[in-house]
């Protein structure tokens, strides 16, 4: 399903259309996200958008039309999407070529979209000041107005009293979509898919980071290094390479090569049952892999690989309070070689890669999340 949100500021659309994007399983977007994206993009099309918001002059339409297709376009949102802040113009309306589905009106009157704004402006934006919001104001009835009545006359418009409760708002929305929520869940939405997310990548890549960036968000993380570490504590000994070298060989001659795998499989399927998508925090041999996408047939396994400089990654794993000198040369070959690595870093589904700010670092990683949780 294809959804356009459209309303003056103070309408209520992002709030509107995070709340869709969790019921109905569609990602939400603005256009303000999708030029941000792209901007960061080391691409002559990033360039252009980047050296333009930078300039603070709008982006043409000739411009703006291909920039929303070609972003689009991309696996996350093949199912579909929620859209804010485009088509802004007749012309963007006329010539974008993505087939909506429905288009919402969030109809509000002047006085009640300047209340709100006011009221929950407690800080110094430039663009919630008075005469910036009525400014926007003016501007939407003059050029995105049209585009609401365009819509009307293809027979796809929704129009909502925005005035109302959220809930009532939603509830309305989602009555004029045939869809009815009932005890948190939209009845006549099919049943989600499952994923895991694997994270590959050798010491000082920033697993862990990644890993602590999936845990802020609510997302189950299951570490298959942590076996090594609690059996190591509760055993006295020293973390150093050679005793984790060691009891990673212990559990690989038991087992297999597949043993973290393993050993984590009850863990796993309990989570992935009661979640989404679940995260593999330093998987490493292609069997571990390989004996995930057996036992788990109806679940999708993507390889996220992490890569950082190698004196990048050293300086950061000599700066740890704990195991800081686990790191060189032989640890490195040890992973790709005798852990067996080296295929499954290959045979990635995304590589991301962790040389500069932690910021950007999050970004990316939100990226890939975005990707595989829509495309399910």
């Amino acid at each position: 399903m294809k959804l356009i949100l459209f309303g003056i500021q103070g309408a209520g659309k992002s709030t509107q259309g995070n709340l869709l994007s969790k019921q109905l399983h569609l990602p939400y977007l603005s256009t303000g996200h999708i030029l941000r994206q792209i901007a960061k993009e080391k691409t002559k099309l990033g360039r252009y958008v980047k050296e333009t918001i930078n300039a603070g002059v709008l982006v043409p339409d000739d411009k703006m039309i291909p920039l929303v297709e070609q972003y689009l376009s991309r696996r996350e949102y093949k199912n579909g999407y929620i859209l804010d802040g485009f088509p802004r113009t007749i012309e963007q309306a006329k010539r974008f070529k993505n087939c909506i589905d429905k288009a919402i009106y969030l109809k509000i009157n002047d006085k009640e979209a300047l209340w709100r704004l006011l009221y929950r402006n407690d800080s110094e934006r430039e663009d919630e000041t008075l005469p910036a919001i009525k400014k926007r104001i003016d501007l939407f009835k003059k050029k995105t107005l049209p585009v609401v009545n365009y819509y009307d006359e293809k027979k796809k418009l929704i129009v909502v009293d925005a005035s109302k409760s959220i809930e009532e708002v939603n509830e309305e929305i989602l009555n004029s979509l045939g869809k009815k929520l009932v005890k948190n869940q939209i009845l006549s939405i099919k049943n989600k898919g499952k994923a895991i997310i694997a994270i590959v990548g050798l010491p000082g890549v920033g697993k862990t980071a990644a890993a602590n960036y999936f845990t802020k968000k609510r997302i189950p993380v299951i570490s298959f290094g942590k076996i090594v570490n609690e059996y190591i504590t509760k055993h006295r000994l020293v973390h150093n390479e050679e005793n984790h070298k060691r009891i990673r060989e212990m559990f690989r001659k038991e087992y297999g090569m597949a043993a973290f795998a393993i050993l984590n499989l009850k863990k796993i399927k309990k989570l992935i049952k009661k979640n989404t998508v679940v995260i593999i925090d330093g998987m490493r041999s292609w069997e571990e892999y390989l004996y995930l996408k057996k036992q788990l047939k109806n679940i999708k396994v993507y390889i996220l690989g992490l890569y950082a400089d190698k004196d990048l990654r050293y300086q950061r794993i000599s700066q740890r309070r704990d195991r800081n000198k686990l790191y060189g040369p032989d640890r490195d070959l040890n992973e790709l070689l005798n852990l067996n690595m080296g295929p499954t870093f290959t045979f990635a589904d995304f590589i991301v890669k962790n040389n500069f700010s932690e910021e950007e670092f999050y970004d990316k990683l939100e990226e890939v999340y975005r990707e595989v949780y829509f495309s399910l």
